[in-house]
Parts: structure tokens; sequence; C-alpha cells
């Protein structure tokens, strides 16, 4: 397998169109953003942010995934991702949360995510959020024409390294643009693999580093809903996310 032959290189016309839905997905979570408050249902997020998608002329991407009958990924406290929105379970004082949206738009896809703080949170989530945060942007930094995609995980793992944080390995980031999930994966830790896939004017791919508040990276995924990832030493975790295009001098950040 040649991992950059692998990799598909967008023309402009293919940019505008991912441009804008990247644009829309940035914009679904700025509505949402007044919603995310104390006693309101992960189900009632998702349903908005459903209907939002719609009423601008766009899907919820995560409705494509064969089994997956939700527009979004809520994903609480110690969930690492793909967390089920559900009816019964109200936000509450203390939570955090990640909402992660990615709409189509006339074949075009935006991917993206974003941490948010319900009430008043632990120091301890407060410094994860962060963390995670700064994280994802010094890897953004990076992105340029010429650099490996091995210097995304290092940038990461440097960033982290401090705090003795858990970088999830086995879900990562991925090519986006005419497709939802594609090459090349982007990890958020150092692969050797990826010391000789360069980056290209025109390539495009999320940066969503998932970070655990413990060394710890091990999971389990929840078995009633088969979706739900969760840490398993019950660690807090946190994640956030951008769609990225390699630009001719640098990069452009398209949510």
């Amino acid at each position: 397998m040649n991992l950059q032959k692998d990799i598909k290189i967008y023309s402009p016309k293919e940019i505008d169109g991912i441009r804008k839905a990247g644009h829309l997905a940035r914009d679904v979570l700025n509505y949402i953003a007044p919603f995310v408050k104390e006693g309101v249902s992960t189900l009632e997020l998702n349903d908005l942010c459903d209907s939002y998608t719609r009423k601008h002329g766009a899907t919820s991407a995560p409705l494509e995934v064969s089994g997956y009958k939700h527009a979004i990924c809520t994903t609480l406290n110690d969930e690492i991702c793909h967390g089920v929105p559900h009816a019964k379970r109200m936000l509450e004082d203390g939570d955090i949360l990640n909402i992660d949206i990615t709409v189509n738009l006339n074949g075009f896809y935006g991917d993206t995510s974003r941490m948010f703080k319900i009430g008043n949170i632990s120091n301890q989530a407060e410094k994860l959020i962060r963390s995670t945060y700064k994280a994802m942007m010094e890897a953004i930094k990076i992105v340029a024409p010429g650099q490996p995609f091995s210097l995304i995980g290092k940038t990461i793992e440097k960033i982290v390294a401090p705090y003795n944080y858990g970088i999830i390995r086995d879900f990562c980031g991925h090519g986006i643009g005419t497709m939802f999930h594609g090459s090349p994966h982007i990890f958020h830790f150092y692969h050797k693999a990826y010391d000789k896939v360069i980056m290209q004017e025109g390539m495009i791919f999320t940066i969503e580093p998932m970070i655990n508040a413990s060394p710890n990276f091990d999971y389990f995924i929840n078995k009633k809903d088969g979706w739900t990832v969760a840490t398993a030493d019950g660690a807090l975790s946190a994640q956030f996310e951008h769609t990225v295009l390699v630009t001719k001098n640098g990069h452009e950040i398209l949510t």
C-alpha cells in the first residue's frame, strides 16, 4: 500500500465546496452553543443540530453511517468519542461535553468538534480542556507543504507530555472532502510510518486529538448502544477537531 498515493489532492472547485461545508459545520457548533446548559438532554441538542443543518441545505453525515441513528455525537466526561445522544441524559453541573458535527453539503463534507463546559467544572477538567485545545492548534500550525504527517503526532505529544496525559491510539483524524472518511490516517502520537508521507497543497484532513486525564489510553465500547467509547479507568477525556486544508504557503482551517 502506497500511503502517499492514497491521499486525494483536491481541485480549486472541490476545495470551494469543501470550504462551504466546513463553514456550515462551524456554524452548527456556533448555533448550538447557547443551548448547551444544565437540564438540556443530549437528544435535544441532536435534534436542534439536525434541524439547523437541514434548513441550510445539508444533511448530517453521521446518519450515513450504517447502524448509527443520530445526527451528531455527544461525548461526556469519561467518554472519548462516538457518544450517542439520549433523551434521558440531561446535562448536569460539572459535566464536560464534546459535540462532534459533520455535514454533507452537496456531496462535500466538513467535520469539527468542540468541548463545552456545563456550569462549574473541576480544575482538572479545565486544565485538560485547555491542554487539548492547545495541542490541536499547535499541531495545525505546522501544517504546510513538505511537512511529514508524523510531525502532527510529535507536536501533540510534546504539548501533553508534561501533564502525563494519555493520547488515544485507536481513533484518529482522517482525510475528508468528497468523502466522510479517507486517507490519510492522522495519528495524534508519533507514528514512524508517516515520516515519509508528506503534506502537499490541496490535501484536506482532520486533526482531532483525544486526550485522557491519565496516562492510560485503554478504552471500552458501551455494550448497550454499541458506539460510545469510554476510558477504561474512568478518567476524563477531551477532544477538539478542525478540518484543515494544505495551501501553497501553509494551511487554512476550514471549520
